[in-house]
């Protein structure tokens, strides 16, 4: 089973760091990063931000440790973490995912 996560944050060089510090760890087996543009509402007003989005592909065993370590090193005060469980995944790409976590860390 695969799981994704995701979070955002305000700047390249947090998702930058993150996403590579991640996998360097074992993880996550491949973090993806996207440019977007968030709105919200934020201690009651309207905002709008552009946030780069971290989409990690792991394992469930790996979700405790993953969580704890996007949440060590946010630097949101409320950092958006979503978890989802895909209904499909190809059957080669999860057995791609799987080696990589379950390999030792770089």
């Amino acid at each position: 089973m695969l799981l994704l996560a995701t979070t955002t944050v305000g700047t390249p060089e947090d998702a930058e760091g993150m996403a590579e510090e991640a996998i360097a760890l074992g993880l996550a087996a491949c973090v993806q990063i996207c440019g977007i543009v968030s709105h919200y509402r934020w201690e009651g007003k309207p905002e709008r931000s552009p946030e780069l989005q971290l989409t990690f592909k792991l394992v469930p065993s790996q979700l405790a440790a993953l969580e704890a370590f996007v949440f060590d090193r946010h630097p949101y005060d409320t950092p958006e973490w979503i978890v989802v469980r895909p209904e499909k995944v190809a059957q080669k790409y999860l057995s791609w995912a799987e080696a990589n976590l379950t390999s030792p860390p770089l």
